[in-house]
């Protein structure tokens, strides 16, 4: 096996039980999964649909496919179809527009909100003062299932800057958490990638969202 299977076995003794390692693919080969897969990792994430389409049609369901990218409404009927999560809802209506998807695919979906946590107009993600209305509102959905939140945090030169993002949303994470807002006994905060992971786990995240670590940068 090569140097994939040997960063997955490592990471995945890092993190151990308490936080689940996710791996970002995006612009990674079928062939560089199926070693990640080899190696124990059970989590994917794809930030485009076609992309993910092709490695999940390849690759199949013996793993979860995450959603991690910004969604384009015109392709979220596609994207409820495929994947098994999304983790990227920044609003009610795109969280009704994946109801609505799951009403005629007769699938109930998981989603993560997704926390603009820089309050930057550029990106998209809801502000944080948002959330516990947005939260609200998706539980009134029938085919939606509000497992957590996700953050990026900005583009900062010093990953340590990204601490007080990771604590805001954990903060809020924790709030909503104890208002009984997530469907699942095991909610989810999805935080922190290759260059910032190790902070984002200090600061409460239960899933680190991980890419260049694992399979080098991409070409």
């Amino acid at each position: 096996m090569g140097k994939i299977y040997d960063n997955v076995k490592a990471l995945l003794q890092e993190l151990g039980d308490n936080v689940s390692l996710l791996l970002a693919v995006k612009g990674r080969s079928v062939e560089e999964v199926k070693e990640a897969i080899s190696a124990g990792a059970k989590l994917f994430g794809e930030n485009y649909l076609q992309e993910g389409e092709e490695k999940i049609k390849a690759i199949g369901h013996t793993v979860e496919w995450h959603f991690i990218g910004s969604i384009q409404k015109k392709k979220i009927k596609k994207i409820v179809e495929l994947f098994d999560m999304v983790e990227s809802v920044d609003s009610f209506e795109t969280a009704a527009m994946i109801d609505r998807a799951g009403s005629q695919l007769n699938k109930k979906m998981p989603v993560l909100i997704e926390v603009n946590s820089g309050r930057e107009p550029q990106k998209s993600g809801a502000m944080p003062e948002d959330v516990e209305t947005i939260a609200n509102q998706i539980n009134t959905l029938p085919n939606v299932l509000l497992f957590g939140l996700m953050t990026m945090g900005p583009n900062v030169k010093n990953p340590e800057e990204l601490r007080k993002y990771f604590r805001g949303t954990h903060e809020l994470f924790v709030a909503l958490n104890k208002k009984g807002l997530f469907h699942t006994d095991k909610p989810i905060l999805s935080m922190g990638m290759s260059d910032s992971y190790k902070i984002a786990i200090e600061e409460g995240a239960n899933l680190v969202r991980i890419g260049k670590l694992v399979f080098g940068p991409r070409k």
